[in-house]
């Protein structure tokens, strides 16, 4: 598969990075020399030094004959124009990041798709859209719903009074008799663990599980927690990501926007219905506490710097504020949010390229999700006549070992799967797969 990239940044880098564990014949497009030397110098990746809008260097590239064209820059005109130009050329499917997330409707997705941009993804839009999701479920760190809720996969932390605690996956059994849920994974400081039958969970590792519908609530408990009514929720920053989550949250929610500039305030006052726009400086704690930070139940920091966001989160945390979400730049800071407190850390960044590179996958891939901090993807496979998959009961189907097959939708009903469950043509699997382990698994829905 072929695969052009245009753009070097965190975007263009990390699908990059995602797609070189695939042996794909890839090339990247930048004009700064030194991103592109970064870039060539930590993957295996073709770079190409230019500007992606010109013909030329798409010639070059033998863009009329990629798979597909990714347009990554920081510039959402130049995405656009280099999926358009790249099609006319020869490009089987184009993908353009943008920002402006207002603009990206049903018919305007229709109006890009007759100029060549077949898909338009807005990384502010899938980022908003995602701390909605957490906000709905309070003791969750991350949450990813298939099928409507036919299956969920979710992280939540083991806490001290937890039945789990210090015992092993085949000695809390009795805790599921119904089978109805199953540990996939684990992050303990900032390692990623497949869980085994014989895996040990400790105090403070955060696991993630696959359930129905109607054992979430039982997981929960079971791991020491309690999903609390979120009612107040305080959100620092109008950046676009601010303003689109107000947007999202104020039809349930009794939303508070703080805005230091007072101009941009006004704005977004206009703009927003429900929410209360607050002229101040969130990073000021008098200013926090003068708005009463103290009553809040959720607290959201998007602002444009990701070390305010991290501080006024912990802030919000000491302040009793029970789920805190920060909105960070730097994909390396994800790992950090567990170890110093803060529940979730959103990069807008990295969960654009995870929904992008869900368009190289192959054998009838319908989703792709991925766990902040964890090394590993969740994959949603269509079942095809004939598969491999298919062959033989999971027992004996020698799936690689860093690979678990966690769900299963038939018709109407989510299942987990154990070893004697044998997949039929047209089920839906949820697999949780380590990166390297993704080209051998995919071999079994071909």
């Amino acid at each position: 598969m072929k695969i052009v990239i245009a753009g070097a940044g965190e975007v263009g880098f990390h699908l990059a990075k995602m797609m070189s564990h695939e042996a794909q014949n890839i090339y990247i497009i930048d004009d700064n020399e030194d991103r592109l030397n970064y870039v060539q110098s930590h993957l295996d990746v073709f770079g190409v030094h230019g500007n992606a809008k010109n013909i030329n260097i798409l010639k070059e590239v033998k863009a009329d004959s990629c798979d597909l064209l990714i347009a990554a820059t920081s510039s959402e005109e130049t995405n656009l124009l280099v999926c358009i130009n790249g099609k006319r050329l020869g490009a089987k499917r184009t993908i353009a990041r943008i920002s402006n997330y207002e603009g990206i409707g049903s018919d305007m997705r229709e109006f890009y798709s007759k100029l060549g941009v077949d898909t338009v993804i807005s990384p502010v839009e899938l980022a908003s859209k995602e701390i909605k999701r957490l906000i709905g479920q309070s003791a969750f760190t991350n949450d990813y719903e298939f099928e409507g809720g036919k299956l969920t996969v979710f992280g939540i932390t083991i806490s001290a009074n937890s039945p789990l605690k210090d015992k092993s996956i085949v000695n809390t059994q009795h805790l599921n008799p119904n089978r109805s849920f199953k540990p996939i994974a684990l992050l303990r400081n900032d390692k990623t663990i497949l869980v085994q039958g014989d895996t040990t969970l400790l105090e403070n590792d955060i696991v993630y599980f696959i359930s129905t519908p109607e054992s979430i609530e039982h997981i929960t408990s079971i791991c020491g927690q309690e999903c609390y009514e979120i009612k107040n929720i305080m959100i620092l920053g109008g950046s676009r990501m601010g303003v689109l989550t107000a947007e999202l949250l104020e039809k349930d929610y009794k939303v508070i926007l703080i805005e230091k500039d007072r101009k941009k305030a006004e704005l977004i006052a206009e703009k927003l219905k429900k929410t209360l726009v607050i002229n101040t400086d969130g990073t000021d704690v008098q200013a926090l506490e003068e708005e009463n930070i103290e009553d809040m139940d959720a607290f959201i920091s998007v602002t444009g710097n990701s070390e305010t966001n991290i501080i006024t989160s912990l802030v919000a945390k000491s302040h009793g504020v029970k789920k805190t979400i920060a909105g960070v730049e730097n994909i390396d800071y994800i790992n950090l949010s567990h170890n110093i407190g803060i529940d979730t850390l959103i990069n807008k960044k990295m969960i654009a390229a995870s929904n992008i590179f869900k368009f190289i996958r192959k054998g009838e891939v319908e989703e792709i999700a991925s766990l902040h901090g964890v090394d590993g993807e969740i994959i949603e496979f269509n079942v095809k006549a004939n598969s491999k998959i298919t062959s033989k009961p999971l027992r004996e189907l020698k799936i690689p070992r860093t690979t678990t097959i966690a769900g299963v939708i038939r018709g109407k009903e989510g299942f987990i799967p154990f070893g004697g469950f044998q997949m039929q043509e047209g089920d839906k699997v949820v697999v949780f797969t380590h990166t390297d382990a993704i080209r051998e698994i995919e071999k079994f829905f071909q």
